[in-house]
């Protein structure tokens, strides 16, 4: 079993954590003529042949069937009591755990806090710098498929943690969960987007327990 990490923005943590969301898509980096050992597909622009469809589980550079992720979100931390701040800045080891963060997913204010300077600081830090301990959320890869973008199916795009409605408050039935996820993939890929149709890992996954913790 391999891990690796994997960025989600903070309405996807949110989905995660609810359960609605068990699949994500990422763009497959065509890449011509650099071979199987890479994560990436051969063969001439757009195309994708039948042999990779049948490997796309081993060619994924996130992982395959099996293999965990342990999610990068938005957060802050560690922080702990002013009284503990001197032992934290000494050694910051002990103080490294989930418990002493925060997660912008979660809803909260901005936070604030001291640092070794004693001057008052504010601020998220940004996901990407996310190191493996601060990460609350495991995930097991429970299946890999490719698929063009604009391919997704109704169940799926519920799966990609869309509902009915573009959000909050009231479901709206005219707008579905199919509807709704092209929006939400330009609001993270940027505007056309979705029309430019690209071939997607599919990775499908189950939420479980950091190694050593009970479920």
């Amino acid at each position: 079993m391999k891990e690796r990490p994997i960025l989600f923005n903070s309405e996807m943590v949110q989905a995660i954590l609810s359960g609605r969301k068990t699949q994500t898509r990422r763009i497959i980096k065509l890449d011509h003529e650099r071979g199987f050992q890479n994560p990436v597909v051969r063969g001439r622009a757009g195309e994708v042949s039948s042999v990779e469809f049948g490997l796309s589980h081993m060619l994924c550079p996130l992982g395959q069937p099996g293999d965990q992720l342990w999610v990068r979100e938005t957060w802050q931390g560690p922080l702990v009591d002013y009284d503990e701040a001197y032992s934290m800045f000494k050694d910051p080891k002990p103080y490294q755990k989930v418990e002493n963060c925060v997660y912008r997913a979660d809803g909260g204010p901005c936070p604030e806090f001291t640092d070794a300077d004693d001057d008052l600081r504010q601020g998220w830090r940004p996901s990407i710098h996310m190191p493996r301990w601060a990460s609350r959320i495991n995930l097991l890869i429970t299946g890999v498929r490719v698929e063009r973008l604009n391919d997704i199916s109704q169940e799926d795009a519920k799966s990609e943690g869309c509902c009915y409605g573009r959000g909050g408050g009231v479901p709206d039935l005219a707008v579905s969960p199919a509807d709704h996820f092209p929006t939400l993939w330009e609001s993270i890929y940027g505007i056309k987007s979705w029309a430019a149709n690209p071939w997607v890992w599919v990775i499908e996954f189950e939420r479980v327990a950091p190694a050593g913790e009970q479920t």
